[in-house]
This record gives structure tokens, sequence and C-alpha cells, in this order.
């Protein structure tokens, strides 16, 4: 049975797997990169599901995003999640944009495929640019906060609206020096300034005397900006899912753009016009795919939930 199998398939000329350019009409090229997509697929989602396990585990204490990622560069106030919601925006677009180029690419038609590559590169350039200052405002804070004895962190606030120890103390976060205040000060500052109070970590607002009396008996330092050891905006683990999920995902869309970048030239020395194909193009295409997909699942978990 086993000869007769053999002898079919060489009358048909439709070899079992055993190598060739087109094993079940993929390319070996696509099919590898499917099977890295897959690895990594599961790589993300081990460690969004650990970010889960510990977000809802600490469900009172968890930071709430909407007050961490308030800022927008070049814009005062408070703007909720719309510098993340930009950042995502663009990084949609740019896959927009890579959906041309691989079109395009099955056209050969180069001129083409050179332009919308080359604003996949600048979307995902502005979108690194964007994630580094997010990270930079990250580890600076701009409100502060003051670890208790039990390592919940609690925050200034002025009624019932979170406020910051630098509004306090009468100091501006962002003239580029590097403040430290004590303990002992914030509660000072708190007793001549009786219009400020704190709100706990489970977001319950003291009245100003309450909050003089649980800071003497529970305050421990005062927090300014985060780190993989401290974290003004609560728990420690808040900062370092932070740093490792997109940090992971940055080296992603960096090595992504760097490569990107290589495609590029080959196009414009016309390496895929002798070749006949742009499946480079494609192969690529898939892999930038996937780093905007995962993006969007990182900023639902981590962002909105």
């Amino acid at each position: 049975m086993d000869e007769a199998l053999d002898e079919a398939l060489v009358k048909d000329h439709k070899p079992a797997w055993k190598g060739g350019d087109q094993p079940y009409e993929a390319s070996y090229g696509k099919l590898m990169m499917w099977f890295f997509l897959i690895t990594d697929t599961l790589t993300f989602s081990a460690f969004l599901a650990s970010y889960g396990f510990s977000r809802f585990k600490y469900p009172d204490i968890w930071p709430n995003p909407e007050d961490v990622f308030s800022h927008f560069p070049f814009l005062h106030g408070e703007h909720p999640l719309l510098f993340v919601a930009l950042m995502t925006f663009i990084l949609i677009m740019s896959s927009v944009t890579m959906v041309l180029a691989v079109n395009y690419g099955h056209k050969m038609q180069k001129k083409k495929v050179i332009l919308w590559l080359s604003l996949t590169i600048v979307g995902g350039a502005i979108f690194l640019g964007s994630q580094a200052w997010e990270w930079g405002h990250f580890i600076h804070g701009d409100k502060g906060g003051i670890n208790t004895q039990t390592e919940h962190v609690v925050h200034i606030a002025e009624g019932e609206k979170l406020s910051s120890v630098y509004a306090l103390m009468g100091a501006d976060g962002h003239d580029g020096t590097h403040h430290h205040f004590t303990v002992d000060q914030v509660i000072t500052s708190l007793e001549a300034n009786p219009q400020y109070n704190i709100r706990k970590a489970n977001r319950m607002y003291l009245t100003n005397e309450d909050a003089i009396a649980y800071l003497r008996e529970n305050a421990s330092e005062v927090l300014l900006g985060a780190n993989l050891k401290n974290n003004e905006y609560g728990h420690p683990l808040f900062a370092d899912y932070f740093f490792f999920i997109t940090g992971f995902h940055g080296f992603h869309v960096f090595s992504g753009v760097i490569i990107l970048i290589i495609i590029l030239i080959n196009v414009i020395k016309g390496t895929y016009e002798r070749r006949g194909h742009y499946e480079m193009v494609e192969k690529v295409g898939l892999y930038w795919h996937f780093v905007d997909l995962v993006w969007v699942f990182v900023f639902t978990f981590f962002y909105l939930v």
C-alpha cells in the first residue's frame, strides 16, 4: 500500500511534506513567520493574563489608569487617556499603510510600495517617540504619593478632587528640579492648608484633620515618580507590569521599524523587482499587523480595564 501511495504521489507530482518552495501552498518564509507569531501570541497572552490576575487580586488599591495617564504633551490640565488613544490611532493607521504597501507590491508598483512603506515607518517612529515620552512622564511622575506602613499609597487631594504633593508644597513638578519631601513636611503643609486632604488607596477621601492623623500614624515616605521598586501611583506591581509589557511591545515595534527600513532600502534598490515578487514585504506586513493587534489588547487590558 505504501509503494502504491508513493507511486501515486510521484505520478501526480504532488509530494507529501518533504520540503519544496510551497508546502501546503504557503512559502516556507510565510509559514515560519506564522509559527513565530503564534509563539509570540502565547508570550503576550501570558503577560496579559498575569497582569489580569494581579489587577483583580488587588481591586481596591490598584491605580486608576485615568489618574495615571492624564497628560498630553504641550497641553495643560487633565486629559485622561487622550494621548494613549492618539498613540493607538497612529499605530492602527500605520497598519493601514502597511496593507496598501502589500497591495501595491502584488501589483508590482514599486513607487507606491516605497510611498506606503515610508509612511508605515514614520507611523512606527512616531509611536516609539510617543512611548518614550510616556515612559519619561511615568518615571518622573507629576502628582506624588505617600507610602504607608501597609504599603498602600495615598494621594493628596483638594476636597474630593485629586491634587498633588507638588501643589500642596507650592513646588513646580515640571521645572526639571529633583524635589525631595519628607512626611513631616507634608503634614506641616496640611496643617497650614486646611483645604487639602488625602485620598486613600481605596479611593476614600479623608478630611484634613483625619488625613493628618492618618499620616502621623501610618506614613513612611513620600514617593515622587515610579520605578521597579517604588510607585507613586499605587501598587508597585502596576509599574512593574507597565515597564515590562509596554517595553516588550516597544521592542517589537522598534524591531519592526528597523526591518521595514531594511525592506524599504531593498525596494528602492529594485531587489524585489528582479525577483519578480514582493513576498518579503508581505511577510513583514504580517509581523507589523501582529504588533498593531497586540497593542490593541494591551491598550484594552492595561489602560481601559
